[in-house]
């Protein structure tokens, strides 16, 4: 489909929804009606179990309520009870039993229960897709799941664990998207070959949130409304449409018009020109989210040291953070975003081309090349990709852009296809170990273990000392040690690693001046629409 058939049919969607009537300039969407412009072409299901992309975590946010969960407008109180009421820790440490509240209800009608809970859990461990790792990291496995969680009645669910943790870190676990607790009745009603309704959970959700999908069309639009169910407080905006509009200029225009509320993916120059506009505001918003390029490890070339450090001496860190990335993104070369506990500050890397190239003769391949470098196409990715291939190139490597979209990137990147990935790594849960543990951990480098959720595994970077280090650190009670642990273990990552971090974000959202309390998450979750006033 062409931009120009796409912007045709999403204009006929929203004219639609509006009683049919069109669109004219300077238009106002309706006052329970939201409209977001965002890139979301990195969807790829709707299902807690698997889903792991940015845009399809803010919709599971909406859409599927958890045991614990954060207030988005109060994200600093950390998790708060949600499905659970209230939890009871045994003496040892390891077995948590949780109390299922009262009033939530599944979109199908169906009461939550504790039964649903069980379910939802064991089946994520089950299906074993990439995020499951967030949960098995308790020593869950799919042959004992069924006894390690599960519902002694209705309001009574029993988790234990192989060993004691931190039980903060056990429940900002289950604030990730796998935590959402979906409608056992209505998923397995929709099973197909056993796969526990995976293919159904796809394109369809069973929640007990604010929200239901009722539309989504792949790289084009995504359509939530009220569930009718939802026992909490009736939110304002009783549709929410999510329109993938890729380029930053169109999001701009589109909110100048008055056709959208809130555009996500903005250019500075787009930023400043809304900054100048009446009715029309910039809101920013500290991110966990990281930008980096990773090596490949299967590719020879790519598992020499030195030629990794010539890489990190050439990167335009700050002429990019002071040009193209300008109030979006703050240089940062941990993997722990600023605010979490033990986050690194040190920035050891600058551009610095005298250092590039004596590394690079010390290393076994001074011609450094061929390289590609593997991008999804979105503005700020392309420039970034950019400009390290203009440095690199002057290094003497040579260097290509293998362009696509955020599905088929991330594809390529999970098989380990590529050379080098230059992507986004957002946290799952608060947690340091929400980064370090796939960062720098890689239990199974083997490709038969299919371990996608570690970003070690990914670059097949095999690292046993550092994942018993890492490891470590999970189990660690002392707040005080367990930060240094972490700042240790960052500082030898920056050295050894073949990721090389360069920035954390700040998204700077623009947005029709009426519209309040949009939260994107910050660096801990997802977006939050349910708050959301105009």
């Amino acid at each position: 489909m062409t931009k120009t058939n796409r912007s045709l049919r999403t204009a006929a969607l929203l004219a639609a929804l509006m009683g049919g009537v069109a669109l004219p300039a300077m238009a106002e969407t309706p006052p329970n009606m939201l409209v977001i412009a965002n890139r979301i072409d990195d969807i790829k299901t709707f299902d807690p179990a698997e889903s792991f992309e940015f845009a399809g975590a803010d919709v599971s946010r909406n859409v599927y309520e958890k045991l614990v969960n954060f207030d988005p407008l109060d994200l600093d109180a950390g998790f708060q009870p949600e499905l659970a009421e209230s939890w009871e820790v045994s003496e040892d440490g390891t077995v948590i039993t949780f109390t299922m509240a009262e009033g939530h209800v599944f979109a199908s009608g169906n009461p939550v229960t504790a039964k649903d809970a069980a379910f939802s859990l064991q089946r994520a461990v089950k299906l074993d897709k990439t995020p499951s790792f967030i949960l098995t990291q308790f020593g869950f496995t799919p042959d004992n799941v069924d006894e390690m969680i599960k519902a002694t009645d209705d309001k009574t669910l029993v988790v234990t664990l192989d060993q004691k943790y931190a039980v903060s870190f056990v429940l900002n676990c289950l604030t990730a998207t796998i935590g959402g607790i979906v409608d056992m009745e209505t998923v397995m009603a929709n099973e197909t070959d056993g796969d526990m309704g995976s293919a159904w959970l796809r394109t369809n959700t069973a929640g007990s949130g604010p929200y239901k999908v009722v539309d989504w069309k792949p790289n084009e639009s995504v359509l939530m409304d009220l569930n009718p169910s939802y026992g909490g407080e009736t939110p304002a905006m009783q549709r929410v449409i999510v329109q993938h509009i890729q380029e930053s200029a169109t999001q701009r225009l589109q909110l100048e018009r008055g056709d959208i509320d809130i555009a996500r993916n903005l250019s500075p120059e787009d930023v400043a020109s809304i900054k100048e506009q009446d009715g029309l505001k910039v809101v920013d918003e500290l991110k966990g989210r990281l930008m980096y390029w990773s090596a490949n490890q299967k590719k020879e070339m790519l598992t020499d040291p030195k030629l990794l450090e010539a890489l990190k001496w050439v990167v335009d860190y700050q002429g990019m953070a002071d040009s193209f990335l300008n109030g979006q993104y703050t240089v940062h070369q941990a993997f722990l975003p600023l605010t979490f506990l033990g986050a690194l500050t040190e920035k050891p890397f600058t551009y610095d081309m005298d250092k590039a190239k004596a590394a690079l003769a010390e290393s076994g391949y001074p011609d450094c090349g061929p390289i590609e470098i593997s991008v999804r196409e979105a503005q700020e990715r392309m420039d970034i990709a950019q400009s390290l291939q203009n440095t690199w190139n002057q290094l003497g490597c040579d260097v290509s852009l293998i362009v696509g979209t955020g599905a088929q990137t991330l594809d390529r990147y999970r098989a380990r296809e590529h050379d080098i990935y230059l992507g986004a790594w957002g946290p799952d849960y608060p947690d340091p170990n929400t980064n370090a543990g796939t960062f720098a951990v890689n239990p199974d480098n083997s490709d038969e273990s299919g371990n996608t959720g570690y970003l070690a595994w990914r670059n097949a970077w095999d690292i046993p000392e550092m994942t018993q280090d890492t490891l470590a650190a999970v189990v660690e009670n002392d707040t005080e040690t367990r930060a240094e642990m972490y700042i240790d273990l960052q500082k030898q990552h920056q050295q050894v690693s073949p990721f090389g971090i360069m920035f954390q974000q700040i998204e700077q959202h623009g947005m029709r001046e009426n519209v309040q309390n949009f939260v994107s998450g910050g660096a801990t979750t997802a977006a939050s629409y349910w708050v959301v006033t105009k």
